[in-house]
């Protein structure tokens, strides 16, 4: 079987040296093999001497014939589809800024279960309550409480203490 010739229009020097300015170490190895075997090694001591196999070479070089120096860093993996579409979220994050109508939705503030109950009710999507929280932070929507107040606080007292005016002399 032939080899797989590896494109040459960045030098194994200058593959090396870019390599060692990486701060990605896989993707420094991978660098690292392609050199070597453009240099003449034969692919499996190159593999072997970056830690992996010959076939997980034949890869990088094919992703590297394909995309230069770029196709050799980690993609993103694409994650598993969301349960709701575009418009549902969108449609989902515009009733949380509205707020829940106590008549219809039987709540005075949206709570997590309301909201995977209400999902549910409407779309027949279920999630989990750490699911919500998750696509909730996804939609840039973030839960705040407003700090606690006392019933019988003074204003005007705090404010005197914050200013220093209650410090001994």
């Amino acid at each position: 079987m032939r080899a797989l010739a590896i494109r040459d229009d960045v030098p194994a020097e200058e593959l090396r040296r870019q390599a060692r300015r990486v701060r990605d170490g896989r993707v420094s190895a991978r660098m690292m093999a392609i050199a070597n075997a453009l240099d003449g090694m034969d692919r499996a001591t190159a593999a072997r001497l970056a830690g992996m196999d010959r076939q997980i070479l034949r890869d990088w070089v094919r992703r590297y014939n394909a995309q230069g120096i770029a196709g050799l860093v980690n993609r993103k993996a694409p994650g598993r589809k969301p349960k709701l579409s575009e418009g549902q979220m969108a449609a989902l994050k515009a009733i949380v800024l509205a707020g829940p109508d106590p008549a219809v939705d039987g709540v005075g503030r949206w709570r997590i279960v309301d909201l995977c109950r209400w999902v549910a009710e409407h779309w027949d999507v279920h999630y989990s309550e750490t699911g919500m929280l998750r696509l909730l932070w996804a939609l840039d929507l973030v839960h705040r409480k407003t700090r606690p107040r006392h019933p019988h606080s003074d204003g005007k007292a705090q404010r005197a203490f914050k200013k220093g005016a209650l410090l001994p002399p």
